[in-house]
């Protein structure tokens, strides 16, 4: 059993819970995800089940996308409504224009500090059990681009927004450091992963209904990468690790290969004009992509 799953994380639960319960209804251990979700968010998350595991690396994950709503006048030490609000200051009487005056310093590339309540590694511990034992540790700044970042609406201390931004993006400091700009503090209320890459929120499966009937098939699932359709020989050549010719007609650094019969062989990159075996699926049954 091979594909790829996208479902929509419920609230409430971590992305490794959704990957055991796939593990457990599947009878499978092989399972991973691309891209945590926090556990208060919901939306989409990519789910690779057996060897489409190892694919994971090559499918298109980004841009994410998000919409989110935010609580102003206070702050939290996990930066959304998991935790305690603290005191924080006033919050302008003009929120709205506020907000749209500090947002064009939030566009394109920036410098982000991740939360102590995240499962980036310090010294090879996540700085989340620094945080839960009353630590603070520095956390070096991580360099990520916001594509789109729409001021949706106001209604009296909350925002709503619609967020497009790059993989490493942390949607809780974007929230933080927002508020921070306002003097006034803020942190996520609610906050929705609506597209991941190509994967949408309307194609995903609610977690309680994933099944092998609702698994992508992994060739489908990495396109628009290009394909080429290769001979009996061809396929031969690629599992035994050796190259084959590049047919030409397209871009990109990888080509995904594929047998007479759209049934997924790898994924090989470009040396030349030689494709070069990078990613190959065990000799077993896969569905085809056409």
């Amino acid at each position: 059993m091979l594909g790829i799953l996208i479902l929509d994380k419920p609230s409430g639960v971590t992305s490794h819970d959704v990957v055991q319960t796939v593990r457990r209804r599947f009878g499978i251990r092989r399972v991973g995800h691309a891209g945590t979700l926090d556990p208060l968010a919901t939306g989409v998350l990519v789910v690779a089940v057996g060897p489409a595991t190892r694919f994971l690396q090559y499918l298109p994950l980004e841009p994410k996308r998000y919409l989110v709503k935010a609580n102003f006048g206070a702050t939290t030490p996990t930066y959304d409504r998991e935790s305690e609000p603290e005191t924080g200051g006033e919050v302008p009487p003009d929120l709205l224009g506020a907000i749209e005056r500090a947002l064009p310093a939030f566009y394109g590339a920036i410098e982000q500090v991740p939360p102590m309540y995240s499962a980036v590694k310090r010294a090879g511990k996540p700085l989340y059990e620094y945080a839960r034992n009353g630590e603070s540790v520095d956390r070096p700044t991580r360099r990520v681009f916001i594509e789109s970042l729409a001021l949706l609406g106001v209604q009296g201390r909350t925002s709503d927004f619609e967020i497009v931004c790059s993989g490493g993006t942390y949607v809780r400091s974007l929230v933080h450091d927002l508020g921070q700009a306002l003097g006034c503090g803020a942190y996520v209320e609610e906050i929705v992963r609506t597209g991941v890459g190509k994967f949408a929120l309307g194609d995903a499966v609610p977690l309680d209904e994933a099944s092998s009937e609702r698994l992508l098939p992994l060739a489908a699932a990495l396109g628009p990468m290009p394909m080429i359709r290769l001979n009996d020989g061809q396929v031969e050549r690629v599992r035994h690790g050796r190259f084959v010719l590049d047919p030409g007609g397209s871009d990109g650094p990888h080509m995904v290969l594929l047998d007479q019969e759209g049934t997924l062989v790898g994924v090989a990159r470009r040396e030349g004009n030689q494709l070069q075996p990078e990613c190959v699926l065990p000799d077993v049954e896969a569905r085809p992509i056409a």
